[in-house]
């Protein structure tokens, strides 16, 4: 089970898209290398003043490509980089993974997928009514969050276009996706 890597992305500073890169390195248990992100502890600004001490759950952020053309069918533009991950993947069901879930990426990088990403109203400001897109109520009154995973590094290696996203479900039970 897999797919790929369809881009890779990195800031280091706070700005809410990143710059698409030829490729990124991933440090165990921080992140990002140069991204600002990545860390042991918590890292986005809403976190950080809330409690400085909690552990970065969210080192590396992942959507899938799919996600873009679903929401241009409701005349939005957005690419790889613009709703602010670090890797844009294809193939892969991201938000049907459970957490725990082991991402192989390219030849040495290992995440592990911790929760989903909270839509926050940042990507309102990036497109006017992109956020109602990206949080979906089902059938049933389900809140569905479509913006990504969060994972963290637990080993590193450099991560670039075309490398191919190997899954490895934990075993089960299976526990679903909760925003971190």
């Amino acid at each position: 089970m897999g797919g790929a890597v369809s881009a890779v992305s990195s800031n280091g500073v706070y700005s809410f898209t990143k710059p698409n890169r030829e490729s990124i390195t991933l440090l165990e248990g921080l992140g990002v290398e140069g991204d600002v992100h990545a860390g042991v502890t918590v890292k986005h600004r809403s976190r950080v003043r809330r409690d400085p001490s909690q552990p970065n759950l969210r080192q590396v952020h992942l959507i899938h490509e799919e996600l873009f053309e679903e929401v241009r069918g409701a005349g939005f533009e957005v690419a790889a980089g613009a709703l602010g991950e670090n890797i844009t993947t294809r193939g892969v069901d991201l938000l049907g993974l459970p957490r725990g879930t082991l991402l192989r990426l390219g030849d040495e990088a290992v995440v592990e997928v911790t929760g989903l990403r909270n839509p926050c109203l940042q990507i309102d400001g990036f497109q006017q009514g992109l956020l109602k897109e990206v949080v979906r109520r089902d059938a049933d009154g389900s809140v569905r969050l479509k913006a990504g995973i969060m994972s963290v590094v637990l080993r590193g290696g450099i991560v670039r276009p075309g490398d191919p996203v190997t899954v490895e479900l934990p075993a089960g039970p299976h526990v679903p996706l909760e925003i971190v």
